[in-house]
C-alpha cells in the first residue's frame, strides 16, 4: 500500500474526520424520546404534511399560469418523483428508526460533513416551510375579512418598503406560530391528537369538494373553446410538474418520527405509502374539480377553490372549503414544528450542534428548548419575510436532502453492516466502536446464519478459515461471483463498497453533468448541435456505467424490514430527478443557498467537528481482540492486536501454537 508523505498527514486526518460515519447501537429501539405512535398517526402525520396549502393555493396557481387543465397529469408526474425519494425514506426509516430523517441516514452511510450540511439545509427547509405556511394562513384568512388585518396594520402600526421583506409585519402568522410552538411542547400525544383533529376536519371537506364539486362540473371548460385541456403542451406539463413536486414534500415527517413510533420497522412504510396515495389521488381529483368547475383561465390564484363556488353562487360552500384551508395549513405547521426541533435534537444528540438543545423534558418526553427556540425563530421569520421570497428559497433544501438520501440508500445497501450490539463487534473492519466481551468458555463466530457457533480444535478452526476465504469475495459490497473471471483483475481487489462508493460519486457527477447541458446547452452556453449530443451521450453512458457497476456487487439481503425496490435504478432515478428539478431554480435561489452553507460551514467548523460523539469515540482506546489467521506458509497462529487511536502505532505479537495462550486469557485481559 503506498504511504503518504509525512507533510500530507495533516489533511488525511482530516479528511477521516469529515468522513467518519455513525456507529449506531444493536438496540435501535432504545430512546430517551417516548414511543407511543401507531401507524394511524403517523398515516394523518403524513397526509397534514403534504396536504395543506399546496391543495388550495398550488393547484389553482399551476392550473392558470403553467399548465391549464394539465395540471392533473402535473401532478401524477410530482407524484411518481416523489414516489422514489418516498421509497428510499421509507426503508431507511425501517432499518433505523432513529430521529434526524435526512441528517441520519447521510451521517451513517456516507459521513459527518455531509450529514451536518443536509441536518442544516433541512432545519432551515422547515423554518422556511413553517414561516412560508403561516404567513398563507394569515393571507388566507385576512382576505375572507377583506384584508381587515393588513389594512390595520400598515395604517396604525407600521410598514416598509425594503427588498425581500414583507411590505408590513404579519402578527398573525407570527401569533400563530408561537401559539403552536407552546401546544407541540406540551409532548408528542398532544400533537398527535391536535393533528388528528385538524387532519379530518380537512379530509371531510376534501371529500364535500369532491362530491359536490363534480355535480358542479361542466366539461366544455376542457374544450377547444375554453384552449383545451393542455394548453401549454407538454413543455407547460413538465414545468408545472416542478412546482407540484413541492406539493409532496412533508412525508418526511414520518422519518422524522421514527424514534417515536411503537413499531417503526412496519409502521414507517406502511404509513408513507398510504400517506402519499393518498395526497396524490386528493391533488389529482381535486385538480380535476377545479378546472371542471370554471374555465382555467378565470382562477383565482390565491383562493381558487373557495372563489370557484363563490362565483358558482354557493357561497356557503366556498366558506366549508375556506374553514377546511386553514385546518389544513395548521396540520402543516405542525407537521413543520414537529419535525424541526427532532432535526435538532438529533444533530446535538451527536455533538454535531450545541448541547443545549439535546436536553429531553423528563415529563413530556420532547426536546423542549428546540421546540420553543427554533419556533420563536420561525415566527420571526414569518413577521418579516414576504411569503414569495420564502418559497423560493424552500425547494433547493429538500431537493438536496432527497439527492442525499438516494445516495444513501445505495452505499449502505451495498456495504457490510455497521450497526453494533451488545455481544457482537460491528462487521465493519474501520469501525471505531468498542468491541464487545468475548465468551471465555470457547472462541464464538458468526456465520451468515447469524448464529453463533463454537469452534474448539484447531482443525475446526482452520476448516473456518479456509470456508472465509473461499467466501470473502461474494460478501457484501463484493463482486458478484459470476462476474469474477471479466473483471476480477480489474477491481476484485477492492475493499467491499468502495468501488460501489466510487460509483455513486461518478452518479451524481454525471447527473448534474447532463442536467446542467440539458437545461443551459442551448439557451445559455449556445453550445453546436454535434458537441452538445456529444456530451449529453458521454454523460449519460457514465451515468448508465454507473449504475451497472453498482448492480454487479452483491446487495445485503435484509428481509426484515422494507427495501427500495429495483436497487440501484430507483434511487438512481430519483438522484436524476432531483438534479433536474435544482437546474431550474433561479441564481438568487443559489446564491442564498451558498450563504447558509457558508454559515453552516462555520458552525461546523467552530463547534461541531471539536464535539462530536463519534470524535471522542475514536480516542477511546480498545481492548485487546484474539483472531487465528492463516500465513502464507500454510501455519495456523494466533494474533493478538491493539487498535490504537490514529497516529498511534498499532503493535501486534504473532504467537506459535505451542506457546500460545488460550483464547479465553487473551480476552480475559481487560
Amino acid at each position: 500500500m503506498a504511504t503518504c508523505p509525512r507533510g500530507c498527514a495533516p489533511a488525511v486526518r482530516l479528511c477521516q474526520k469529515l468522513n467518519r460515519l455513525k456507529i449506531l447501537d444493536g438496540d435501535m429501539m432504545a430512546t430517551s424520546l417516548k414511543r407511543c405512535l401507531s401507524t394511524v398517526d403517523l398515516t394523518l402525520m403524513g397526509v397534514g404534511g403534504m396536504i395543506g396549502s399546496g391543495l388550495y393555493v398550488l393547484t389553482g396557481t399551476v392550473a392558470k399560469d403553467t399548465a391549464g387543465p394539465a395540471v392533473i397529469i402535473s401532478f401524477l408526474f410530482a407524484g411518481f418523483a416523489s414516489l422514489l425519494a418516498a421509497f428510499c425514506y421509507a426503508e431507511f426509516g425501517a432499518r433505523i428508526p432513529k430521529t434526524g430523517s435526512a441528517y441520519m441516514f447521510t451521517y451513517v452511510s456516507v459521513g459527518e460533513l455531509w450529514a451536518f450540511l443536509i441536518g442544516w439545509n433541512v432545519i432551515l427547509e422547515n423554518m422556511i416551510g413553517g414561516a412560508a405556511v403561516a404567513r398563507a394562513w394569515s393571507g388566507y384568512l385576512d382576505s375572507i375579512f377583506n384584508h381587515a388585518l393588513q389594512n390595520f396594520t400598515e395604517t396604525h402600526i407600521m410598514q416598509w418598503n425594503v427588498p425581500f421583506l414583507a411590505h408590513y409585519p404579519d402578527l398573525l402568522a407570527a401569533g400563530i406560530l408561537i401559539v403552536a410552538s407552546v401546544f407541540i411542547s406540551f409532548g408528542v400525544q398532544v400533537s398527535s391528537y391536535l393533528n388528528h383533529i385538524f387532519s379530518t376536519i380537512s379530509m371531510a371537506v376534501i371529500a364535500f369538494i369532491l362530491v359536490f364539486g363534480f355535480m358542479l362540473a361542466e366539461p366544455a371548460n376542457w374544450s377547444q373553446e375554453q384552449g383545451g385541456f393542455a394548453p401549454f403542451g407538454m413543455s407547460g406539463i413538465l414545468a408545472g410538474s416542478a412546482t407540484c413536486f413541492y406539493a409532496f414534500v412533508g412525508f418526511d415527517v414520518i422519518a422524522s418520527s421514527s424514534e417515536e413510533a411503537k413499531n417503526p420497522q412496519k409502521a414507517i412504510p406502511i404509513a408513507t405509502a398510504i400517506s402519499l396515495a393518498l395526497a396524490a389521488v386528493a391533488y389529482v381529483l381535486v385538480s380535476a374539480v377545479l378546472t371542471l368547475m370554471v374555465p382555467w383561465r378565470t382562477l383565482d390564484p390565491n383562493s381558487a377553490l373557495a372563489d370557484a363556488f363563490f362565483r358558482r353562487g354557493y357561497k356557503w360552500a366556498g366558506v366549508i372549503v375556506a374553514v377546511g384551508s386553514i385546518c389544513a395549513m395548521n396540520t402543516v405547521l405542525l407537521c413543520n414544528l414537529f419535525s424541526l426541533p427532532r432535526i435538532v435534537y438529533a444533530m446535538a444528540e451527536d455533538g454535531l450542534f450545541f448541547s443545549i438543545f439535546a436536553r429531553v423534558n423528563p415529563v413530556t418526553k420532547v426536546p423542549v428548548n428546540a421546540i420553543l427556540v427554533f419556533g420563536i425563530l420561525m415566527s420571526s421569520m414569518a413577521l418579516i419575510f414576504d411569503l414569495e421570497a420564502l418559497v423560493q428559497f424552500l425547494s433547493i433544501g429538500t431537493l438536496l436532502a432527497y439527492t442525499f438520501v438516494a445516495a444513501s440508500i445505495i452505499v449502505l445497501r451495498f456495504q457490510p453492516d455497521r450497526t453494533t450490539s451488545k455481544g457482537t463487534a460491528p462487521t465493519s473492519p474501520n469501525s471505531n466502536a468498542e468491541p464487545s466481551p468475548v465468551p471465555t468458555e470457547s472462541q464464538t463466530i458468526t456465520e451468515d446464519s447469524e448464529e453463533p457457533k463454537q469452534y474448539e480444535s484447531f482443525s475446526d478452526k482452520l476448516q473456518l478459515v479456509e470456508r472465509q476465504k473461499s467466501k470473502e469475495r461474494r460478501g457484501v459490497g463484493q463482486l458478484k461471483a459470476r462476474w469474477e473471471p471479466y473483471l476480477d483483475r480489474l477491481i476484485g481487489d477492492c475493499e467491499p463498497g468502495e468501488v460501489v462508493a466510487f460509483s455513486v460519486m461518478t452518479l451524481i457527477v454525471s447527473s448534474v453533468s447532463f442536467c446542467a447541458v440539458l437545461e443551459f446547452g442551448n439557451k445559455n452556453l449556445q453550445l453546436p448541435l454535434w458537441s452538445f449530443t456529444m456530451l449529453l451521450v458521454i454523460f449519460s453512458l457514465a451515468f448508465i456505467l454507473s449504475l451497472t457497476l453498482i448492480w454487479l456487487h452483491e446487495p445485503q439481503k435484509d428481509t426484515k424490514t422494507f427495501q427500495v425496490p429495483l436497487v440501484p435504478l430507483t434511487p438512481g432515478a430519483s438522484i436524476l430527478i432531483n438534479v433536474f428539478l435544482m437546474m431550474k431554480l433561479s441564481l438568487a435561489t443559489w446564491i442564498r443557498f451558498a450563504v447558509w452553507i457558508a454559515v453552516g460551514l462555520l458552525v461546523y467548523f467552530g463547534y461541531g467537528i471539536w464535539h462530536s460523539k463519534e470524535g471522542k469515540r475514536e480516542l477511546q482506546p480498545t481492548d485487546m481482540a484474539a483472531r487465528y489467521v492463516v500465513l502464507p506458509s500454510g501455519s495456523l497462529v494466533e494474533t493478538v492486536q491493539s487498535v490504537q487511536p490514529d497516529g498511534q502505532m498499532d503493535t501486534s505479537a504473532h504467537i506459535s501454537p505451542s506457546s500460545a495462550p488460550s483464547v479465553e486469557e487473551c480476552a480475559g485481559k481487560r
